[in-house]
Order: structure tokens, then C-alpha cells, then sequence
């Protein structure tokens, strides 16, 4: 494959083993300037030690923007108002944050005057796909570079004996890294090593953002979040910006072992991987927006609203956020939430979420409708007309299944009797 020809090149670097090999390999292969981006969408600590390390390999400019409210505002908050999950299980955190990613990284490159983009991903997993076709919705004149499909560097050895033989500094020579993590304001992904054996539970020593159920306090702890419009805005009476929002709950539900998930899913590319998941947070705005909903929505647009909240799971995870299709459902989402405010009340203990409590003053339930006492509103005798309607398909169905050609007629007397 003929290479193009890139004066200047902005890769999407996190500061790991890959893209640090990324940087001297770009120049020596293509010749080019390399400006390195990083989003700032809640890793913390991680960046701290990013811009000496990417000049140290060979960057001409390190730029990081800090997209933490961005993030929750624009992506999680969208997310969570659909109710979106990817296969019963994955709240979506590393699929959810690759457009955001994407999207500044074309615009730093608009503003570099560059001409092509890079990314670290491997020619195996779901973010290449995520990572491009973001970058084809935004701007399809830049030149796309995927080293992972071009370089003969096949293991975490072979991209260390890369560095060393140039006399660059090695990210992580301390020693091998079991797993292959992304962090975000989210969520916390742990893929490969040890966990590449399905049969296999985790290692102990696996978790970073909670703790494993067992080993959570003795005593519960409740927490109470006030929703409007379907949009988090407090938890425990406190108001706060969406990211610290979020935070709040991650180090809440932390604690409490809350958010775990061990899966194997299905890759866009055509494998399936098992992944572990710690979304403390998100899990728990999850289940206090679907208490919400319980009593602010009407059956048919819960309903219809699960059905649309799969294929939305499936545009995020496929990396099709910058499309017609999820812009259209997003509208939707936003008319059905337009109710979704109130207050939630959750019991955390041991990894476990049990609700106490839910209200709000678009409230759907109404004790004295429900009451199975007196009320005007509902007599107990409507329900036999209701019934001989519905059922009338099963009635006609068994009439002819049993071979009865001539189905008897109903009296006029015995619809007024009952």
C-alpha cells in the first residue's frame, strides 16, 4: 500500500505504551510534524505526567482540553436519558467517549492546519471503527493513519525493543501490565491477561474504582438524586455540575461495591471478548432515572422507549453517534423526558441497589386510582366488557382450532347483565 504523503499529523494520545511508540514511528515513516491531543474526560491522575512524556518521544506540541462537563452534559446525560444498554449489561463508557474525542481532535487539526489524524487502536476492537467514522462524519478530507494496521509491532515486548533502540524513554518498564484499561469520567474497562479465560472469576486485586461487594461496609447508605427533565441535577439535596455529579456518585457507590459487571459481548468487527466494568455512578443514575420513569411515564411510551433504547445502544457501541438516526432519536428521548423530574431514594449495601422511595409532581400514580378499595374513577364491572375485547382473538382462535364452525352469539341481555 502506497502511503500518503502527511505534512502534519494530530494523534489522539493517551500517554500509554502504544502511543508513545506512535509518535517516532509517524516521523519516521511519514515524515511528519506530530502534534499530540488528549481529551481530559476524567482520567485523573493519568495526565498528569503526559505532556513531558509525549515531547520526550518526539512531539512538536502537546494540547489537552478539559472536556469533563462537556462529557456528562452532551454524551452521559443523553445516554442515560435513553436508557440505552449494550446487551443487558455495558452502560457504554468506552463507546460513549470516542466521539467526544474524535471531534476535538479534528477541530485541533483544523486549527493546526493539519492534514491528517492518527489513533492508537488495534485492527481487532470496536474503537478504530468508532475513532474513523467520527472522523469521516467531521471532516472527510483528512488523511487517516492507523499505525496498528500498518507496523510490524506485534506485542508490548516489540513496542518496548522499539523505544529502547531509539533511546526514548519506555512508559510502563516497571514491569508488564496484566490488562488493557480506558478510564473515563464514567466508567473504569479492564479487557485482556487473565480474563481472556472466560471460566475464570477476576483477580482480587482487579478493581480500582470500587471494591468488591464483599468487602463494603457493614451498614447501608442512602442517597437521595433530584432529576429534571431527565437530566440529573443533585444528589442528596446538593446541586452540582454534571461531571461533579457524577464523581459524587462514582466515589458513593464506589465504596459500596456498586457497578460491577463481568461480560462477554459481541465486537462490532465480528468477535466476541470479555470485558469487566466498574460504573459505580452510572449505575445508580440508571436505576434511579428508570424509578423515575416508572411513574412519570405512560405504558406505551415506556414501552415504545425500550424497544428505540436497544438500537441506540447499537449506534453508540457501533460508533455511529455523528448520524441522522441517533440525532432523530435523541428528539424523541427529549419529548418523552419532558415529565421525568423528581426524587429518587436508593438503599446502597454490599453491591446491591434496592429503591425506598420515589415522587414527583408529574406523578402518574395515584394511591386512590390504585387502591383496590372504593373509587369513582374505576368500577370493577368495567373490566368484563374489557376482557371480552381483548380476548376476543384467543376466543375466535380456539373456536376454530377445536373445529367449532358456528360460534355462538352473545345476547344482547348478557352484555347488559354483565
Amino acid at each position: 500500500m502506497v502511503k500518503p504523503t502527511v505534512r502534519k499529523v494530530v494523534l489522539a494520545y493517551s500517554g500509554g505504551l502504544d502511543t508513545s511508540v506512535i509518535v517516532p514511528w509517524l516521523r519516521e515513516n511519514y515524515g511528519c510534524e506530530v502534534i499530540c491531543f488528549t481529551a481530559d474526560i476524567g482520567q485523573g491522575e493519568e495526565l498528569s505526567a503526559l505532556p513531558e512524556r509525549a515531547r520526550a518521544s518526539g512531539a512538536s506540541k502537546v494540547i489537552i482540553r478539559d472536556l469533563r462537563e462537556e462529557f456528562a452534559t452532551d454524551y452521559l446525560f443523553p445516554l442515560l436519558r435513553s436508557g440505552a444498554i449494550y446487551e443487558r449489561k455495558y452502560l457504554l463508557g468506552t463507546s460513549v467517549a470516542r466521539p467526544l474525542i474524535a471531534k476535538y481532535q479534528v477541530q485541533v487539526a483544523e486549527e493546526e492546519g493539519a492534514d491528517a489524524v492518527a489513533h492508537g487502536c488495534t485492527g481487532k476492537g470496536n474503537d478504530q471503527v468508532r475513532f474513523e467514522l467520527s472522523y469521516l462524519a467531521l471532516n472527510p478530507r483528512l488523511k487517516i493513519i492507523a499505525p496498528w494496521r500498518e507496523w510490524d509491532i506485534r506485542s508490548r515486548e516489540d513496542a518496548r525493543a522499539y523505544l529502547r533502540a531509539r533511546g526514548l524513554p519506555v512508559p510502563d518498564s516497571s514491569g508488564p501490565s496484566l490488562y488493557s484499561r480506558d478510564r473515563n469520567l464514567w466508567h473504569l474497562s479492564h479487557e485482556g491477561g487473565p480474563l481472556e479465560d472466560a471460566s475464570r472469576p477476576p483477580e482480587p486485586a482487579l478493581l480500582q474504582m470500587s471494591v468488591w461487594p464483599e468487602q463494603a461496609p457493614d451498614a447501608p447508605e442512602e442517597v437521595e438524586i433530584a432529576f429534571e427533565a431527565g437530566n440529573p441535577v443533585a444528589v442528596n439535596g446538593q446541586r452540582l455540575s454534571p461531571a461533579r455529579l457524577v464523581e459524587t456518585l462514582n466515589r458513593i457507590g464506589g465504596r459500596h461495591g456498586i457497578g460491577q459487571v463481568d461480560m462477554v459481548e459481541n465486537r462490532l468487527v465480528g468477535m466476541k471478548s470479555r470485558g469487566v466494568y466498574e460504573t459505580p455512578g452510572g449505575t445508580i443514575l440508571y436505576a434511579a432515572h428508570q424509578e423515575l420513569e416508572s411513574i412519570t411515564l405512560d405504558r406505551d411510551t415506556l414501552h415504545y422507549k425500550d424497544l428505540v433504547a436497544q438500537r441506540y445502544a447499537e449506534l453508540v457501541y457501533f460508533g455511529q453517534w455523528f448520524t441522522p438516526l441517533r440525532q432523530a432519536l435523541d428528539a424523541f428521548f427529549a419529548e418523552t423526558q419532558k415529565p421525568v423530574t423528581g426524587t429518587v431514594r436508593l438503599k446502597l449495601y454490599k453491591g446491591n441497589l434496592i429503591v425506598t422511595g420515589r415522587s414527583s409532581p408529574y406523578s402518574l400514580y395515584r394511591e386512590d386510582f390504585a387502591t383496590f378499595g372504593y373509587s369513582e374513577v374505576y368500577s370493577h364491572s368495567d373490566a368484563a366488557g374489557f376482557i371480552r375485547l381483548f380476548g376476543l382473538p384467543l376466543k375466535i382462535r380456539a373456536f376454530i382450532e377445536r373445529g367449532d364452525q358456528d360460534v355462538p352469539p352473545v345476547a344482547p341481555e348478557q352484555v347488559i347483565r354483565d
